[in-house]
């Protein structure tokens, strides 16, 4: 952790406990506490980092419920960062759900009623005019990744409005813990311009603005206040776009992917986590990308987007891209999309193939013989048993991805893709799964969780001060993230490497993000010698400095 320009920036005494960039609580030592004015504020006996992780844990381990555990590592977070990220970073399989999905969406939805204190920006409708002052009131100034969001599409939940900030916090959290970004260089941000919500909008407790939400040009001119506010404070930053709707979210990628150094994890990194499964399980099932259609129930900005990643990935493969568009299927709540479906948006065009129309998905898969089935429909049990058991009537070894967050909306459960095929099913799900013992196997479902991508696409964007974060980057980083998948977890079952391998995962993703960069002339600075010296340098270790 770096230290800070002089003394005089520096806290001391209670200040510096109230500090959580700094506060190292009882492991602050003897010298430390005379040179700091710490005697006598603390207990006497020095206890370091690996003791205080022992009592985190052990209180964690103790709560009721995972929200009680989630209120428990915001708490923790608010009086010591360093703490935080080394618990978390230490049990990242453990605490990975806790911080993010599941229970993140269920801290969203009591997001007013557990708030204790704030955390990140809130630019409202009412700041129009004033977003770079807000901006400036931030106490970091070198940030270089910002996760934002309107909360209009919170997972699979809806509109929970300002509520949603839970989700760029838990997001950035994953940054520093994956990916080594500093905390001080992250900033989570909710853009509030209302809430269609009735339950937010009655709330006594709700924390937003408690109107409608801003449509068409007045939302239109709040986003583009805060990309140029963002260009003129923070000029190095990358900015994610997160959970918006896909009547924005779609259009504000286009808008700005060229302007700014921007993606939307959505539909970018979702589309780079699950083309990175499907290339291990096809390790599995022996066929190649492009051989087989791929079937999708759902037809929003995730799908779509790693509808358009799958063909992007196959024409690199060497396929035509008619053919490439013509193996990807959708299904959204009016059935099969097929040409000459009336009102079909601008995303699902391309994929309206020539067929006849169908609501009913087994029939789709009959007729459509995919050799893999995505769920991105927040429609939880949508893959009932009829339904795989027909993917396992036209598949040998059927791949089946229940991606939807959280855990209640998921299409189907891990037990379920096993006993319904016959324990032949490849299976990845959006949120974890505990392991199925069926028929003297064990199996060890993939969990295609973004925090497989995301965090090292964004560290490939801050070591080569990227321009533009292109395509090509999301497909170089899902063949970074398959080829760190073994064999040994595909024997398993298991699609994706053990999270205990993140910062691995995310340096190596960082190198191949980078490397896009620097070939494609998009990087802010001169290539580096030695690339991956030079990610590592940059990711941060949760270990208290010495001060002294």
């Amino acid at each position: 952790m770096p230290r800070f320009p002089t003394e005089a920036d520096f806290p001391s005494g209670v200040r510096l406990l109230h500090d959580p960039v700094r506060n190292k609580g009882t492991a602050f030592n003897e010298a430390e506490r005379d040179a700091l004015g710490l005697r006598g504020l603390l207990p006497p006996r020095i206890l370091g980092q690996d003791l205080q992780v022992a009592r985190i844990l052990e209180n964690l381990r103790d709560k009721p419920s995972d929200l009680d555990r989630y209120i428990s590592l915001v708490g923790l977070q608010d009086r010591n960062e360093v703490l935080f990220y080394r618990v978390l970073l230490d049990n990242l399989e453990e605490l990975m759900p806790i911080v993010y999905t599941p229970t993140v969406g269920k801290a969203c939805q009591e997001f007013g009623h557990i708030f204790r204190r704030p955390r990140g920006l809130y630019v409202s409708a009412n700041d129009r005019g004033r977003v770079r002052e807000v901006l400036g009131n931030w106490p970091h100034d070198d940030v270089r990744i910002i996760v934002v969001t309107d909360g209009e599409r919170i997972l699979g939940l809806g509109d929970l409005g300002a509520d949603g900030m839970g989700i760029p916090i838990g997001k950035l959290a994953l940054y520093s813990a994956c990916a080594g970004i500093h905390p001080t260089k992250t900033l989570p941000v909710m853009l509030d311009t209302g809430t269609e919500s009735e339950q937010r909008l009655q709330d006594p407790l709700y924390l937003g603005l408690q109107q409608q939400r801003l449509r068409g040009d007045a939302y239109d001119q709040l986003v583009e206040e805060f990309f140029d506010a963002v260009a003129e404070v923070f000029p190095k930053a990358v900015v994610q776009l997160e959970d918006f709707a896909n009547t924005n979210a779609f259009r504000l990628l286009a808008k700005y992917r060229k302007r700014a150094c921007c993606f939307d994890d959505d539909i970018q990194g979702t589309a780079g986590v699950a083309l990175a499964g499907i290339l291990s399980a096809l390790r599995i099932t022996g066929d190649k990308l492009g051989d087989r259609p791929v079937l999708f129930l759902g037809a929003g900005e995730a799908a779509i987007g790693i509808g358009e990643l799958l063909v992007a990935a196959m024409i690199q493969e060497g396929w035509r891209e008619d053919h490439a568009k013509r193996q990807c299927w959708f299904m959204d709540s009016k059935g099969l999309v097929v040409a000459g479906r009336e009102a079909l948006t601008e995303q699902k065009a391309p994929f309206a193939h020539e067929a006849e129309h169908t609501g009913d998905l087994v029939e789709a898969i009959e007729r459509i013989k995919p050799g893999a089935l995505l769920g991105l429909s927040a429609q939880g049990g949508a893959f009932t048993r009829p339904v795989l058991e027909a993917m396992a009537r036209v598949n040998e070894r059927p791949i089946v991805f229940a991606l939807s967050n959280p855990t209640s909306k998921s299409e189907c459960t891990a037990e379920q893709a096993y006993e319904w095929t016959g324990g032949r099913a490849i299976f990845a799900s959006g949120s974890p799964f505990a392991p199925v013992d069926m028929s003297g196997k064990h199996f060890v479902p993939g969990q295609g969780n973004n925090a497989y991508v995301f965090p090292g696409v964004g560290l490939g964007l801050i070591v080569s001060q990227a321009r533009e974060c292109t395509d090509e980057m999301f497909y170089e980083a899902a063949r970074a993230l398959a080829a760190m998948t073994h064999e040994e977890d595909l024997a398993k079952g298991r699609v994706y490497p053990p999270l205990a391998s993140i910062r691995e995962i995310s340096a190596n993703i960082a190198e191949a993000v980078a490397r896009v960069a620097f070939d494609r002339a998009l990087a802010g600075v001169e290539p580096f010698e030695d690339l991956a010296a030079a990610i590592r340098e940059e990711m941060f270790e949760p270990d208290y400095p010495d001060y002294a």
